[in-house]
């Protein structure tokens, strides 16, 4: 039974016990009316006491129907919040309940919404700092598994292909010395450029698997670094221009990476003889441009299926930059990112 019909219920039955005590005390006192009296007494061509048996009937329903929806609004209200808490939902402002017990049930419902909304945010800040954690693990157990790939291939894999390519190479010269076949010696120099290029791309993936981090250097400190260990390396011309400037420790590391990548690709697809580094700021730009003489390619067909163009392109759109690229057949490629010289601690 709702509370709207309990209320109605009771209210008719006060009202009835109201009509037959009212009844009772006024034939007590006044004893010379007859019952048959009444009987016969009309009110709106109705007998008196049916006339008020009625009409006590019909204000008990209305009081009992009035007073129902009060109630019934009243514990809508409480059960609204109760079910908002155990949905999880935020509570809504409403006016306090004039009923004193209502009102302290309201406030016990705040009282455990505002703790388990307290316990919600602890567990998710737990949740979080267990995933960053996670997270920063996962990374460093995967940048030692990189670094130690990149050891022993440069202990196994790279040597070997070192003493190959000099082993090729006083090959070459022997049958040049001695006048043999041309078409021997061809297939041997032929040989001898495919473990060149082999070896090419050994030290671009060696740079790829094991980044060099700047490590508390600058921008242009880490990429003169990394250029002068390329010249080392490779039997290519590098030459750069790096200005001095200050730039934030977040646009050094990703422009830093763009480089990396860009030096890699350069390595393992290029073919080129020749590359050049430009790091400048002009304005409020900071403009990094890497230029290569190699082969080229069809960048929109590379940019579809390449995950380091990807990259270099989100890095650079994270630091509110631009990435462009340039590249023309057997002329070469430009890469050039440029990003606004903004003050960090200021804005």
């Amino acid at each position: 039974m709702s509370t709207l019909q309990r209320q109605v219920l009771w209210a008719s039955c006060i009202s009835l016990i109201s009509f037959i005590v009212i009844g009772a005390v006024t034939y007590f006192f006044f004893p010379v009316i007859s019952l048959k009296a009444l009987w016969m007494l009309k009110v709106m061509d109705l007998p008196f006491i049916l006339f008020l048996f009625i009409v006590s009937l019909g204000l008990g329903i209305l009081f009992g129907l009035f007073s129902g929806l009060y109630w019934k609004k009243q514990i809508n209200t409480v059960y609204e919040e109760l079910k908002a808490v155990e949905q999880g939902r935020t509570l809504r402002e409403v006016p306090g309940s004039n009923v004193q017990e209502l009102a302290l049930m309201e406030e016990v419902i705040w009282k455990l919404h505002s703790q388990i909304q307290e316990q919600a945010k602890i567990s998710q800040k737990i949740a979080n700092e267990k995933a960053e954690d996670l997270e920063i693990r996962i990374q460093e157990i995967v940048s030692q598994e990189r670094n130690r790939l990149a050891r022993e291939l440069h202990d196994s894999v790279s040597q070997q292909l070192f003493a190959a390519s000099m082993l090729m190479s006083a090959l070459t010269e022997t049958r040049g010395e001695s006048g043999t076949d041309n078409s021997e010696t061809k297939q041997l120099k032929l040989v001898e450029e495919m473990i060149h290029q082999s070896q090419l791309e050994m030290r671009a993936l060696l740079l790829h698997l094991r980044p060099v981090a700047l490590k508390g250097k600058t921008l242009q400190e880490g990429a003169e670094e990394l250029l002068v260990e390329l010249i080392q390396k490779v039997p290519m011309s590098i030459t750069w221009k790096i200005e001095r400037f200050s730039i934030d420790k977040g646009v050094e590391d990703h422009l830093f990476r763009i480089l990396q990548e860009t030096l890699s690709n350069t390595l393992r697809h290029s073919k080129a003889n020749a590359v050049e580094v430009l790091l400048i700021q002009r304005e409020n730009f900071i403009i990094l441009r890497v230029v290569d003489d190699g082969i080229g390619f069809d960048v929109e067909q590379a940019r579809a299926g390449s995950y380091g163009l990807q990259n270099m392109h989100e890095r650079a759109v994270e630091l509110g930059g631009t990435l462009k690229i340039v590249s023309v057949e057997n002329e070469g490629t430009r890469l050039e990112v440029k990003v606004p010289k903004l003050n960090v601690e200021e804005a």
